[in-house]
C-alpha cells in the first residue's frame, strides 16, 4: 500500500468517525426530546400530545400563517385544498399534498401522509376527526387562532409543542406592541361607535364569541349585536335599520386579496351594501361609514391589521397618524416571508 494511499484511508476512517459521532449525538438528542405534553385545545380540553412532532397537516390557513411565524414550514406534509389556489402567497407550501376542505378532510389522504398532529379548528370537522384518526395513532389538536383573546395563548402552545418558543415571543412581542399602541389611541375617544359587522355570509352578524366581535371590541366599537348569544347570527335589514349603526363593516373572502391590485370587486359589494332596501337612512351609509374587508386581515393572526383598520375608522381623530398599511408590511415582510401587495379595503381612506 502506497504512503498516499494509506492518507487517504486514514482521512476517510476520520470522516467515518466524525459521521458517526454526529449521528449518534442527533440520535441521543432525538431521544432526549420524546415527552408528552399536556396542552388545553380551543374546546377547552386537557389534550396530551406526544412530541416531537416532525410531520404535521394542518386544515386551514391560520394555522398555516403561525407555522410560518414559527419557522416550521418544513414540517408541514399536508394541507387543505384552499392552499394551491394561493400560489404567490403560499409559495413553499403551494406543491404539498392536500387533504380536502378545511371542514370536510379526507381521512385516507391524511392517513398516507403519516402525520404526527393534524392541526384544526375547536369545531370543525366534527369529533369525528379524533374518531378517526385516533385508532390511526395521528394525533389531533384544536387550536381556533382566529379568535383574538386566546390566540397568543395558541401560539405558546404551538411554539411549545414545536420547540420554536423563541419565534413564538418575538412574533407576541410585535403583535402586543400594536395592539398596545391602538388601545392607547382609543382610549382618548371616550365615544364608542354603534357598529354593525356582517359575516362573509348576508345578514349574519358577526356576534358574541366570534373573532370578529373580538376585534370590533378591541378596535373601540359598540356592537349592536352585543346582547346575542351566538356568533353569527341571521338577522332581518329591518333589524339593522332600527338599530342605527355609526358604521358598518362587510367582511369577505374572496382568496384573491393578495394578488389583486383592483378595488373594483370591494367597490362593487359596498354598492350594494349601501343600496339595500331602507338602508340609505341608515346613519353609517349616510356618512359614507361603510367599509369592506377582506378575510385576509380578519381572521388569525394577521387580524391585527383589521384591528388597526376599525381603529381608524372609529376614531378617525385620535388614529390619525395610525398606519395599518405599515403594520401589514411588517407583518408580511417580517413573519410571514412575503412582500407586501393586494387590495384588502375598500375604501382606504388616509
Amino acid at each position: 500500500m502506497t504512503t498516499e494511499l494509506r492518507k487517504t484511508n486514514v482521512t476517510l476512517n476520520k470522516v467515518l468517525s466524525i459521521l458517526l459521532i454526529l449521528l449518534c449525538t442527533v440520535s441521543g438528542r432525538l431521544k432526549a426530546k420524546a415527552t408528552t405534553q399536556i396542552v388545553v385545545d380551543a374546546r377547552g380540553r386537557s389534550v396530551q400530545i406526544h412530541c416531537p412532532i416532525r410531520r404535521l397537516v394542518s386544515l386551514n390557513e391560520d394555522s398555516l400563517e403561525v407555522i410560518r411565524i414559527l419557522h416550521a414550514q418544513n414540517l408541514v406534509v399536508g394541507v387543505d385544498n384552499r392552499i394551491p389556489g394561493r400560489p404567490f402567497f403560499w409559495p413553499v407550501l403551494k406543491n404539498r399534498p392536500t387533504v380536502g376542505k378545511w371542514n370536510e378532510p379526507s381521512y385516507e389522504r391524511i392517513a398516507i401522509l403519516h402525520p404526527d398532529l393534524v392541526l384544526s379548528y375547536g369545531n370543525r370537522p366534527g369529533l369525528e376527526l379524533e374518531k378517526k384518526l385516533g385508532p390511526l395513532g395521528i394525533q389531533v389538536l384544536r387550536l381556533d387562532f382566529y379568535k383574538m383573546l386566546s390566540m397568543p395563548r395558541e401560539i405558546k402552545t404551538l411554539g411549545m409543542l414545536l420547540n420554536r418558543e423563541r419565534e413564538a415571543e418575538i412574533f407576541l412581542k410585535w403583535y402586543h406592541r400594536k395592539l398596545d399602541l391602538i388601545q392607547d389611541l382609543i382610549k382618548k375617544d371616550p365615544h364608542q361607535p354603534r357598529i354593525y359587522l356582517e359575516s362573509y355570509s348576508n345578514y349574519h352578524a358577526l356576534g358574541p364569541s366570534s373573532g370578529g366581535y373580538e376585534m370590533g371590541v378591541l378596535a373601540g366599537g359598540q356592537n349592536i349585536a352585543s346582547h346575542l348569544s351566538i356568533p353569527y347570527p341571521e338577522v332581518t335589514p329591518e333589524w339593522v335599520l332600527t338599530r342605527n349603526p355609526d358604521v358598518i363593516i362587510k367582511t369577505v373572502s374572496s382568496m384573491a386579496a393578495y394578488r389583486s391590485g383592483n378595488p373594483e370587486t370591494l367597490r362593487k359589494i359596498r354598492d350594494r351594501i349601501i343600496h339595500r332596501p331602507g338602508w340609505r337612512n341608515i346613519r353609517a351609509v349616510k356618512t359614507g361609514r361603510v367599509y369592506v374587508m377582506e378575510s385576509d386581515i380578519c381572521a388569525g393572526p394577521s387580524a391585527i391589521i383589521g384591528i388597526a383598520y376599525m381603529a381608524k375608522w372609529f376614531h378617525p381623530r385620535q388614529c390619525s397618524d395610525l398606519n395599518p398599511e405599515e403594520i401589514h408590511r411588517q407583518y408580511l415582510e417580517q413573519f410571514q416571508g412575503v412582500a407586501y401587495r393586494g387590495i384588502y379595503v375598500y375604501p382606504n381612506e388616509h
